[in-house]
Formats: C-alpha cells, sequence, structure tokens
C-alpha cells in the first residue's frame, strides 16, 4: 500500500509539473532565423490582447517567411507584416511595413515596462491603437518607447541571432533584399 501511495503520489507531482512546464511554454514564442533560433518570453499579464493577436498569426503560420522590412543598427529590427512582407508570397517591397493581418487593430495596452536590449514591442502607426500584426525587437535601450508602445515579450535566448539580421539602410532602415522569419512557432 505505501508504494501505491509514493507511486501515486509521484504520478500527480510529475502531471502537476508537466502541466507547469506546459503553460510556461504557451507563453513562448520561437522563431526560426538563418542564423539560429530566437526564444521570445511573452507577457501576457501586461499585453492580453497584443500576445493573443500574436500567438493567433503563428499558430496559423501567417508569420512563416515575413521579411524583416525595416531594421536600424542599435535600435531595432521590425517584421511581422503579413500582408506585404511575405517573401513567398505577395510581396511587396515598397508596401512592406504598411500591412497588417485581415484581423481588427488592438487598443493600446501600454504599460511601465522598458524597452531594453531584447524587449519586442508591438509596431503601430500614429494611432496609439493601431497595432495589429507587426512587431519589433530592441538591439538596445530605447527608453524614448516607454509607455508609448505595447511590451509583448522579451528574448530569453538567441540575441546573438537576432544581431546577425541584416541591417537597412538610411535614417528609415529599409532594407534590400531582406532577412526573414523562416518560421515563427508557439512555445519552444
Amino acid at each position: 500500500m505505501t508504494f501505491f501511495k509514493l507511486a501515486l503520489a509521484g504520478a500527480v507531482s510529475l502531471g502537476v509539473l508537466t502541466g507547469a512546464a506546459f503553460a510556461q511554454a504557451k507563453d513562448l514564442l520561437t522563431i526560426s532565423l538563418k542564423s539560429g533560433p530566437v526564444v521570445i518570453e511573452l507577457l501576457p499579464e501586461i499585453a492580453p490582447k497584443h500576445v493573443a493577436r500574436i500567438k493567433e498569426l503563428a499558430a496559423e503560420g501567417a508569420y512563416d517567411n515575413v521579411a524583416f522590412h525595416r531594421v536600424i543598427p542599435g535600435f531595432m529590427a521590425q517584421t511581422g507584416d503579413v500582408q506585404y512582407g511575405n517573401l513567398e508570397k505577395n510581396f511587396e517591397a515598397g508596401r512592406a511595413g504598411m500591412g497588417g493581418s485581415s484581423k481588427p487593430d488592438l487598443p493600446a495596452e501600454f504599460s511601465k515596462t522598458p524597452f531594453k536590449r531584447g524587449t519586442v514591442g508591438m509596431a503601430r502607426s500614429q494611432s496609439p491603437d493601431s497595432a495589429n500584426s507587426q512587431f519589433f525587437i530592441m538591439f538596445d535601450e530605447g527608453s524614448f518607447l516607454n509607455g508609448q508602445y505595447t511590451v509583448v515579450g522579451q528574448v530569453v535566448s538567441g540575441m546573438e541571432n537576432v544581431d546577425k539580421i541584416k541591417k537597412g539602410e538610411g535614417e528609415s532602415g529599409s532594407v534590400t533584399n531582406p532577412d526573414r522569419m523562416i518560421s515563427v512557432k508557439v512555445g519552444k
């Protein structure tokens, strides 16, 4: 009987750990780049609608093959234009960065979470409530963005691969023959 209780306790503990690990994995996003993977810890507690959108688009495969259309050295790498930025279908270099998804824009979820190296934020137009599918990864600190853009996550591994993304030129950071997100998956 004692062996049975220990076995049951072990199974329950294992189930709890597996469940906790599963819940934690659901708040990770893995982006495959040509230089290697980038794992992002998503922050649904501070931006639930934005995180849900990113997970939804990733699960649909909408981010696969989407270009890093705007990359400014020392600042950030922007991607996520599923409308015009897919390098495998319907890519429009002149319009990449102007589109979103077929889903409605999201209301701002600004927080006190600071923009620092590896922070992932949602791109938007002048309107605070215009984020849709595009996001950016910070190369460095960007305190001037604090409270102005929605933070959705933080790179927890693979920042060295982000650093290798092809940089753009000029003030806008527009990239000719850009690198892409090969695939984007929810989890690790």
